[in-house]
């Protein structure tokens, strides 16, 4: 996808991975009669239908702003994102407790069990790749800082849902293969209902903890960090500008709103404040394209 933004790349490279890994995985489990690889193949077939959920969410994302909605679409990426963690959740962590549990209670042999092994671990190598490429890409974002405070600090939703799903991927087919094993040495299914469960439990925890950083998002959270650090110095460091009283942003999907009270020189002209906002504002714009509205007020106190 040349030409593609880091996100659409990321969940590019996820669903191809997750697609042809589903449909193995549903044959294994059908040979092998494993809860541990049909709980695998529904959590793989859910991050399917999840990366084509985050791509429209993206591509809406993008859409132009229009009366009935001034400020744009920016935030359509936070409802799909949102909706994707549901799924990861419902479909893919409660159903694989449920299958879990079953087979727990009414254990089945397991048979070629050799087959899931092998499908496991091409499934791992072809994860690991999809889960390299998504680090990649968010490396390039996270710039001098290190991936674990992007994560913390990011307000790219759809790239932390990618980088959530791979490393849940990767944990539950670890899990999985570890059950599958324990069975063929054992020859115990009790292995493979355990396996189910703990993949399910696993992801409930993804589908929480992705869901509780999407809401942050969805009611309206500030800019990352460090770009409210540079803008609010932009401001304070215009020889025009006496004081800033207050400064406020709002990320909106792609898009950042940006709001600050200031007091000008007392001995400007009504005509000269104002041309000296409106040339801020489009400085501001110009080094930091991100910034989609900016409005300032001028005032003499807070």
């Amino acid at each position: 996808m040349a030409g593609a933004s880091s996100p659409a790349r990321a969940i590019m490279y996820a669903f191809v991975a997750n697609l042809g890994i589903a449909i193995a995985k549903l044959i294994a489990a059908i040979y092998t009669a494993s809860g541990s690889m049909f709980a695998e193949a529904i959590h793989s077939f859910a991050d399917s239908v999840n990366q084509v959920l985050l791509f429209i969410g993206l591509k809406g994302s993008q859409r132009p702003a229009d009366e009935e909605h001034p400020m744009g679409y920016g935030k359509l990426s936070y409802f799909w994102s949102f909706v994707v963690a549901l799924i990861l959740f419902s479909l893919g962590g409660v159903y694989s407790i449920y299958e879990g549990l079953h087979k727990l209670m009414d254990p089945v042999l397991l048979t070629d069990i050799w087959i899931g092994l092998t499908v496991l671990g091409l499934a791992i190598c072809l994860e690991g790749a999809s889960f390299y490429g998504a680090s990649i890409e968010a490396k390039k974002m996270a710039g001098e800082r290190s991936l674990f405070e992007w994560l913390k600090q990011t307000r790219n939703a759809e790239l932390v849902v990618v980088l959530g799903e791979d490393l849940a991927a990767m944990l539950g087919l670890s899990i999985a293969f570890a059950a599958l094993f324990m069975v063929w040495l054992t020859n115990d299914p009790v292995y493979d209902a355990v396996g189910s469960i703990s993949i399910g439990v696993l992801l409930v925890i993804v589908a929480v903890f992705l869901g509780v950083r999407l809401k942050s998002l969805l009611v309206g959270r500030s800019a990352e960090p460090d770009l409210c650090t540079v803008l609010y110095a932009k401001i304070d460091q215009d020889n025009r500008i006496l004081e800033v009283f207050n400064m406020i942003t709002l990320q909106m999907g792609p898009k950042i709103m940006l709001a600050a009270k200031v007091r000008m020189r007392a001995e400007m002209r009504v005509a000269e404040a104002v041309s000296a906002i409106n040339e801020l504002e489009a400085s501001i714009k110009s080094a930091h394209p991100e910034v989609g509205w900016c409005f300032m007020e001028i005032d003499d106190k807070d």
